[in-house]
């Protein structure tokens, strides 16, 4: 295993459910780019290829979709993602990149909402570890010893 593969490896088990969606919107946007680029190559088989890979990435992102908890955001998302393969689908093998750059706009947007949301997340967390530090600094600096434990001290 190169260094690389292992620390791709190591990224992926370091990642909470927030990091891995980040991680999959990653390289669908990647896996899209490639594909563009084959398509304006003329390279058939390199468009086959990253834009399957991008299928999977589309594929993990709509299985992973708790449709019970996430409500309308999730159906919502769902529906995306759905388009999302059939444009890749249908437009595959077609000479044109249009339709790569057209879910390309949409894997922006989605991923941008997506870090925005992982941005605050960890502002919420920071901000309940700072008020946590604070409460018990506050609880220290008022704590009275028992009055045994004060006696103790003073005899």
């Amino acid at each position: 295993m190169t260094g690389y593969k292992a620390y791709q490896g190591n990224q992926v088990e370091g990642s909470g459910p927030l990091g891995l969606i980040l991680l999959t919107y990653e390289a669908l946007y990647k896996a899209l780019g490639r594909a563009e680029r084959a398509i304006e190559a003329g390279d058939i088989a390199a468009e086959a290829d990253h834009t399957g890979r991008a299928l999977e990435a589309i594929v993990e992102l709509s299985t992973s979709l708790n449709m019970e908890e996430g409500g309308e955001v999730a159906k919502n998302l769902a529906s995306i993602y759905n388009y999302m393969f059939k444009c890749l689908t249908e437009g595959m093998c077609s000479s044109s990149a249009d339709h790569v750059k057209e879910v390309m706009t949409l894997v922006q947007t989605l991923r941008e909402g997506w870090q925005q949301l992982a941005r605050d997340h960890q502002k919420e967390l920071a901000d309940h570890a700072r008020s946590s530090s604070s409460t018990q600094a506050r609880v220290a600096a008022n704590h009275e010893p028992a009055p045994q434990m004060a006696a103790s001290y003073t005899g």
